[in-house]
């Protein structure tokens, strides 16, 4: 069965290159970011590994946490985490899933259940392993982005997602599009005029159903 946004994700027990840890008690009252790769030692997947070591700071001022899943084995991790230090000139602090069972692919629905690792297989085999998953401290799924092989993520976007998704989270609004932190938010139609300038202040009231009203943090 697929796993969709709101759904709480699978308590998995997972071994890392730092140890193995369940998903929610890794989680804790954090918010986390997963995001996975379908083979170690691949070019794009390495500049991608490197561009998240260097938003450290970044996922530490949003209270995030941030956990790599590739499908070959510890050792392997350990070995491809000097070359992702080198091309980042950053220390890779996160931990990697050692997914080489599959079970975390496939209980996130990025592999099908038949779906297995095939002697000298390449990365196309396990090429749909190229996910980045979002989740609240009550280890809901809140965003999902799949990627094919032949496109780097871009994780500023991943980065403003997250913005978004902590700016409205529990809260009656939305972001509009290429919203950015600080700038206006939407207000949601559940509350009136009235209601919505009681909570906000001053509205911009473009169109009846699009009303915008500075974001308080």
């Amino acid at each position: 069965m697929a796993l969709r946004i709101n759904d709480v994700i699978p308590n998995l027990t997972v071994t890392t290159d730092q140890g193995e840890f369940a998903l929610h008690d890794w989680i804790g009252d954090s918010w986390a970011i997963l995001f996975s790769h379908p083979k170690d030692f691949t070019p794009v997947c390495t500049t991608e590994f490197g561009a998240v070591a260097q938003l450290a700071d970044e996922w530490a001022k949003r209270g995030t946490k941030v956990m790599g899943i590739s499908v070959d084995g510890v050792e392997e991790h350990k070995q491809w985490k000097g070359d992702i230090e080198t091309f980042a000139g950053a220390t890779a602090g996160f931990p990697i899933i050692a997914d080489t069972d599959l079970a975390v692919a496939k209980a996130f629905d990025m592999l099908p259940a038949e779906a297995y690792l095939p002697d000298g297989r390449t990365p196309a085999d396990t090429a749909t392993v190229r996910s980045v998953f979002i989740v609240s401290p009550d280890k809901k799924l809140q965003l999902t982005m799949t990627y094919p092989m032949s496109v780097g993520r871009n994780f500023a976007e991943v980065l403003r997602a997250l913005d978004g998704l902590q700016a409205t989270f529990g809260n009656p609004i939305a972001t509009p599009a290429n919203w950015e932190l600080g700038q206006d938010v939407i207000v949601a139609l559940s509350l009136n005029d009235e209601q919505a300038k009681e909570k906000y202040g001053d509205l911009d009231i473009k169109l009846p159903y699009l009303r915008t009203a500075k974001h308080k943090a």
